[in-house]
């Protein structure tokens, strides 16, 4: 699937760009490929076109293409995750994006102590404030981040946000700075945490912003493997 490989060249150059407007490194960002829309061949394909990082979004298919590929790509999971699912995905996941509720963080310790794994979470932010999106608010995540404390099994590696799909990517700047200024802030701050060294945050439509604005990870879907949904 050559289109994945050309679509890879096009995204990295975008990168390359951004990042010189910003000051930044390429190597400091990471591409997720976002796979939720494409089959297991597909996927198989952009670990070939040289993707190393694999995003999922619903329990059921991601485990299904984890026990194809296993170990062949670093596993993301980047959507809204059940308590109820936390035994299928844990152990196969290193990431998990969207941690915004103490349940979820109980579920994932419990599990962690059970099995002897560590998940890395990224916190997930509502700075939009959106009533569709999930996510804790900005003024909710310090408190969050010292109840979780002192539960091992959580790594809390960053924050995570997602911005409405606009016309003009130019408009959803602001949210990728608050959320940069957030992690800054909480980094200044005398409470525990981990390093808090990631943001996850842009997608295909807004990516190159989010770079610009600090983005490590960020989660690219249509424009790199396509979308196969009829």
């Amino acid at each position: 699937m050559s289109y994945i490989q050309e679509n890879l060249r096009e995204i990295r150059r975008n990168i390359a760009e951004a990042c010189g407007r910003s000051g930044r490194s390429p190597d400091d960002v990471e591409i997720v490929a976002v796979t939720k829309y494409v089959s297991l061949e597909t996927t198989r394909a952009a670990l070939q076109a040289g993707i190393g990082h694999i995003g999922e979004s619903r329990a059921q298919d991601a485990v299904r293409k984890w026990n194809e590929l296993g170990d062949s790509a670093v596993w993301h999971f980047i959507g809204n995750l059940q308590t109820n699912k936390v035994r299928e995905v844990i152990g196969k996941f290193t990431y998990l994006h969207s941690l915004d509720r103490l349940s979820l963080a109980r579920e994932l310790n419990k599990r962690g102590e059970q099995d002897g794994i560590v998940t890395r979470c990224m916190i997930q932010v509502n700075i939009s404030g959106e009533e569709t999106k999930h996510g804790l608010s900005p003024e909710e995540v310090s408190d969050f981040i010292e109840e979780i404390s002192s539960m091992r099994q959580i790594q809390a590696v960053g924050l995570m946000t997602m911005a409405p799909y606009v016309d003009d990517p130019e408009e959803t700047r602001w949210i990728f700075r608050g959320l940069r200024q957030l992690r800054d802030e909480l980094q200044r701050r005398d409470i525990p945490h981990d390093p808090l060294h990631h943001l996850s945050m842009g997608m295909s439509n807004d990516y190159q912003i989010a770079v610009e604005e600090g983005a490590t990870f960020i989660r690219l879907g249509s424009t790199l493997v396509g979308d196969e949904r009829s």
